[in-house]
């Protein structure tokens, strides 16, 4: 099969931003003028194409990525629809490792909101290249320059319009595009009649300025056009349109655009800088990775004459075509029937069907070529952040961390039918999810479900029943705690066990040191001369990670310590791996014992928006629940109160904010940190805890 446009041609973009930033509204918007649709789907009605869920439907947020497919003048452009609420970060987490552009949407009234930020640290981590598009320009309090101003001090970035709009709320009529120095004028309230003109008369003076601020912006990385700059040349659009792809690719400079997607303002010329300034796959760096057999370090050209790989980013459970593997193809052309490598286990696979994704419909393909993002039928062993590549000539590439849960639930079924049905819905939401996790307590026999906050495993919860038919007990949510130590201690660990044959000898001496907040687990080994032999190390090391799963105080996880391993001993005949596994395992209870520990508790970073006759009893309630309010802003008559507050005192705080406000707050939430309680609810932690494995 031919190449249905040039590697060049194509864009492999997502669509990222606050929730309710008008997300699912642009991209539906996108797929109706590039024809993919024939009609608009609305996030409001529940038909947005784009939120296929029933959950996305009900409620009218976006919870899963969608990949889907459109043209637009000659040009294939790839786009993954991303959710805006925090809990569902992993959605764009593993969505921006194999994209190449972004759209960064901001609320025209809201401007940067605490979910814009968390997503561009993402895009940042990444190096993707990002547009922006201020939308809801028709909605009342609507500031185009109050949100170029928010983005430069929150981002730190360089945001360059190359549209300003003619008119705000109500008033929002057109937009005037510096580049063409043109306008466009819409004719009717929902942007269906447009028509280019030249720009009105009352007009020319603030659309010449913002032209000229651009086009000295563009002189600052730009030798050619600051030449034309200074010597009064004329600049063509072709240079400017040139210019500025090359500063977005850089990273330099961020495009700005405006409009308002509902009323369908704007988004063809969002379109058009798509194309005009996001990267195709030609023009961003080839993938590092590791060849698995040599552990040396090698790229991957982005061509179809390249050997095969690809990333594989995300899983889902269709109930049509069973599970279904999202794959980025970064090189070469991927073929049905052909037999494929994962890197990251070794096994080889043979690739059933290959499907264009248009969110949860899809279209069989015969063959993939480098760019493309495609849906894969048939993969076993398999799981997100997978390197798939030919066999011939292996690869793999860095996998993808993923935030650890920070709240759980206790779930069991009501009939011996439902365990079964339980456990097999289960794996497949772990398969799909890699924040949610399953475990067994071990004291109560109870499963554990954990996830990223209150919403993330209420949508499980709910899935459960409606899609796998799981008739099942949920518990209230609890918090995740952790526990760690907080002075250093050195202990010795010892397993001896004699038993008529050959025994078992393991001894280590290991120092245990509080390590930084976030450093997670260090094990370094400062053995000399042989006193334990090099077989024996890593299993120290593992005897204390497998200790790091339940700590003495209340048994929840160890986090942020370094263990130093510094003596020991062993016995020629009886030592082995599984005594110094062990041994490992004894001489971590026994730091937790000596090192006085703490237990931690998640700290939530807490946004509320509220007017000012409701400030007062939003602050009180909130260092009721032991917040630290550390600002209070003023954005568009509004508050706005940002404050640390502990997890497991904001349950419910949804309801609480809309009655105390009479439903006129708004508030946002995310996982910032781990702080040590006091010694009070520590006490009361413990207490309950070992309250309820006595009963």
């Amino acid at each position: 099969m031919a190449r249905k446009v040039s590697l060049s041609n194509v864009r492999n973009i997502g669509i990222a931003a606050h929730i309710d930033a008008g997300k699912t509204t642009t991209t539906e918007r996108m797929l109706y003028y590039t024809g993919k649709t024939y009609k608009i789907g609305e996030v409001d009605d529940g038909a947005a194409v784009m939120d296929w869920m029933i959950q996305e439907q009900e409620r009218g947020i976006t919870i899963t990525s969608a990949a889907t497919t459109c043209f637009w003048k000659d040009y294939r452009i790839n786009i993954i629809d991303t959710p805006g609420h925090v809990d569902f970060t992993v959605e764009v987490e593993r969505s921006l490792r194999v994209l190449d552009g972004i759209i960064a949407i901001f609320c025209a009234v809201g401007g940067v909101e605490p979910q814009s930020e968390t997503v561009w640290r993402q895009a940042t981590k990444y190096n993707i290249p990002r547009i922006a598009f201020i939308n809801k320009m028709d909605r009342s309090g609507a500031d185009f320059f109050y949100v170029i101003d928010m983005m430069k001090s929150k981002f730190d970035t360089n945001p360059m319009p190359v549209q300003i709009p003619i008119g705000k709320e109500d008033k929002f009529t057109g937009i005037i595009d510096l580049i063409s120095m043109k306008a466009i004028i819409y004719k009717d309230v929902m942007g269906l009649k447009y028509s280019i003109e030249d720009i009105p008369g009352d007009l020319k003076s603030i659309a010449n300025k913002h032209r000229q601020e651009l086009v000295e912006n563009i002189a600052n990385y730009n030798d050619e056009i600051l030449n034309k700059y200074v010597e009064n040349n004329e600049i063509c659009q072709e240079e400017l349109i040139a210019a500025i792809r090359e500063i977005t690719l850089s990273g330099k400079g961020i495009p700005v655009l405006c409009g308002a997607s509902f009323k369908n303002k704007g988004v063809q010329f969002l379109l058009d800088a798509v194309i005009d300034y996001l990267p195709s796959p030609l023009d961003v760096p080839s993938p590092l990775g590791i060849n698995p057999y040599t552990e040396k370090e090698e790229n991957r050209k982005a061509s179809d004459e390249e050997a095969f790989s690809g990333f594989l980013f995300k899983i889902m459970t269709d109930p049509f075509v069973g599970k279904l593997s999202y794959v980025r193809v970064y090189s070469g052309i991927l073929k049905s029937g052909t037999q494929i490598l994962n890197a990251n286990t070794e096994n080889k696979e043979r690739i059933g069907k290959i499907l264009e994704m248009h969110a949860n419909t899809r279209v069989a393909i015969e063959e993939a070529c480098c760019g493309d993002i495609i849906g894969i039928v048939g993969l076993k062993n398999i799981k997100t952040g997978d390197t798939l590549c030919s066999p011939t000539k292996p690869i793999r590439f860095e996998t993808i961390v993923f935030p650890e849960p920070v709240i759980y639930i206790a779930i069991e079924p009501k009939t011996k039918v439902d365990q079964e049905k339980l456990s097999i819905a289960l794996n497949k939401v772990t398969e799909e999810d890699p924040t949610f996790k399953v475990y067994t307590d071990g004291e109560t026999g109870q499963t554990i479900i954990a996830g990223m906050g209150e919403l993330h495993l209420e949508i499980i919860v709910d899935r459960l029943i409606r899609e796998f038919n799981v008739d099942a007990n949920v518990g209230r949510p609890q918090v995740s705690y952790r526990e760690t130590i907080t002075r250093e201690v050195q202990v010795e660990g010892k397993y001896i066990r004699q038993s008529g044959g050959k025994g078992q000898y393991g001894h280590v001496i290991v120092d245990f040191i509080p390590n930084e907040y976030g450093k997670g687990f260090e094990f370094i080994d400062k053995t000399k001369g042989g006193a334990i032999p090099r077989e024996y190390i890593k299993p120290v090391e593992m005897g204390i990670v497998d200790a790091m799963q339940s700590g003495d105080l209340a048994g929840y996880p160890i986090v942020d310590i370094k263990a130093v391993l510094l003596d020991g001993s062993y016995h020629e005949v009886d030592s082995s791996e599984l005594a110094f596994r062990i041994a490992g395992g004894k001489a971590l209870r026994e730091a937790m014992v000596k090192g006085a520990p703490i237990i931690l508790e998640p700290i939530m970073d807490v946004e509320v928006v509220v007017g000012d006759e409701y400030m007062g009893e939003v602050i009180g309630d909130l260092n009721a629940r032991r917040g630290k309010i550390f600002s209070v802003n003023l954005r568009n008559n509004m508050r706005i109160v940002k404050a640390d507050v502990p997890l497991a005192s904001m349950f419910g705080y949804a309801t609480d904010v809309r009655s105390k406000t009479q439903g006129r707050a708004t508030f946002t939430m995310q996982f910032k940190k781990y702080e040590p309680t006091g010694d009070a609810l520590a006490n009361e932690i413990i207490r309950r805890v070992k309250g309820s494995i006595a009963v």
